[in-house]
């Protein structure tokens, strides 16, 4: 894979790392398509139990790189395919489907500012560990455009729709202490220990129960578009599953032994 975006697998554990440090990770093309080909890369794996997604340098992501997005709009006016916009169906859908569709869980290391699809990358995680020095804007209605990168549908569901529509409607930087406030943070944490914190919320979950943490994942998405009766039946077909698993056998030989389970993910 391209080295704008670093992958790299360890007892488990997926860590993709956007590296374009110097352009404050902006995506281009070539990191999108790397970025796409490692979140998809971790899915699938068996071997990857969790995925921690983080950046390197100053910045997380600061969404399109607006310089070959300004190049691109060019190009379209003179050949007049309209190619631009194409990038968020082959690019930023399938990155946030992977993120928030694969079935092990994702931490994101918000390790600085998150804008635009960068806010959207981390909106997409299972669960965001922020340096206090990071800050979140959506930024789409600011240079005229809407909400991808799964904005719309993460946004609400982590702080409400009022508040989403305002950050929304009204892009501004906020800090990692208002999004702790908010519910987009899930831990805050000093930016000197971010990257020690992240990796160890995703070691853990790389250790834990995978297919109980999928099942989880698979259950919040559902609840969240049906009804409690649907939602109840679902997690009835879920729990089944979770109970045949090795794990859930591991987990109560464990608790009668009081020992500590060593879970398989399987």
């Amino acid at each position: 894979m391209a080295d704008t975006v670093l992958y790299e697998v360890t007892d488990g554990l997926a860590t993709i790392t956007i590296n374009r440090p110097d352009a404050m990770n902006a995506m281009n093309t070539e990191a999108k398509v790397a970025l796409r080909d490692a979140v998809q890369a971790a899915a699938a794996d068996p071997a990857v139990r969790a995925v921690l997604l983080t950046a390197a340098g100053r910045a997380f992501c600061v969404g399109q790189d607006l310089k070959e997005h300004i190049a691109s709009l060019a190009a379209d006016r003179e050949t007049g395919t309209g190619q631009t916009m194409s990038t968020v169906r082959e690019h930023y859908n399938p990155i946030v489907r992977a993120l928030t569709e694969m079935p092990k869980p994702v931490v994101a290391g918000v390790n600085g500012v998150a804008a635009g699809a960068g806010a959207g990358f981390a909106f997409a995680a299972d669960y965001r560990v922020v340096a206090d020095t990071a800050a979140f804007n959506t930024s789409f209605a600011g240079v005229a455009l809407t909400a991808d990168s799964g904005v719309s549908w993460t946004l609400p569901r982590l702080i409400g729709q009022s508040r989403a529509a305002d950050l929304l409607l009204f892009p501004r930087s906020i800090s990692a202490q208002e999004a702790f406030d908010l519910g987009i943070a899930n831990k805050l944490v000093p930016a000197a220990d971010l990257a020690a914190e992240a990796a160890a919320v995703a070691r853990t979950l790389a250790a834990g129960p995978t297919l109980a943490y999928a099942a989880l994942k698979e259950s919040m998405a559902y609840g969240a578009g049906h009804s409690l009766s649907e939602t109840l039946e679902k997690e009835e077909e879920l729990q089944a599953r979770a109970g045949a698993s090795e794990d859930h056998a591991i987990a109560v030989q464990a608790f009668i032994a009081k020992e500590k389970p060593e879970y398989l993910g399987r």
